[in-house]
């Protein structure tokens, strides 16, 4: 049975949909959460057979408002990179994922935004990933890919919407699970948000279901890209200026 180490940003950013997929698969995964006061990144050596880095709400990594243990996640993924180990980076963590992988992050406010996003290649996640699918995004600033990284899929506004890094690290502008209820945590949860988020809150639950339709080959795909049900099948990532 494989283990994956999820780094939360906020506690109410969470897998979502994504952890039903894991269960039935028998993946098992532990949240790590380092804004808490007995909280910490943990150590390479402590984690098991993958990395998954979650979103931040209102957390960025482009100067603005970064969030406090960046440098240290930024040194676990590229850990796992030069390891071959699988991370999976979503939002803040696909930033995270750029930045340990040779890429950037750039500035960008606060937003809330719910989308689609097209598939730019048939052999995308293995063939699983669908050519449209709903993109839903609760972030600060924007990932930057590395030039040798594989856009899998862009958004409305030709910006890369899903990436691969390598051949196991996968990134997501959105979070392929998102449930309704991690964004009304959010917003409750810290002070700054959204401006006028009621909108894109309603058109959220209009998109449960097509959320959730998708999410059903998009974690076949991804499971079988990241290996992470035949754990010891791992390539390095070459980093450059490591």
């Amino acid at each position: 049975m494989s283990t994956l180490d999820v780094i939360q940003h906020t506690s109410a950013d969470y897998l979502g949909l994504m952890e039903d997929h894991l269960e039935g698969r028998r993946i098992r995964f532990r949240y790590h959460r380092p804004f808490t006061e007995q909280g910490r990144v943990p150590a390479p050596g402590e984690c098991g057979d993958g990395l998954i880095l979650l979103g931040g709400g209102p957390w960025g990594s482009a100067g603005g408002r970064d969030v406090p243990s960046l440098a240290e996640e930024v040194a676990l993924a590229r850990s796992f990179l030069s390891l071959g180990r699988p991370v999976i980076g979503i939002e803040l963590g696909a930033q995270i994922l750029c930045l340990a992988g040779g890429g950037s992050s750039r500035p960008r406010a606060l937003s809330f935004e719910v989308g689609s996003a097209v598939r730019t290649r048939s052999d995308a996640l293995n063939g699983f990933l669908p050519e449209r699918v709903p993109r839903v995004s609760y972030m600060r600033d924007w990932p930057v890919p590395p030039p040798d990284a594989a856009v899998l899929a862009v958004d409305e506004r030709e910006r890369p919407a899903i990436f691969q890094l390598g051949a196991n690290a996968i990134g997501f502008t959105g979070h392929p699970g998102f449930k309704p209820a991690i964004a009304e945590d959010l917003i409750m949860e810290f002070e700054e948000g959204p401006e006028d988020p009621v909108p894109t809150l309603e058109e959220l639950r209009l998109r449960v279901r097509d959320i959730e339709d998708a999410l059903v080959p998009i974690m076949t795909g991804l499971v079988q890209v990241t290996g992470l049900m035949q754990v010891k099948h791992r390539i390095p990532v070459t980093l450059e200026n490591k």
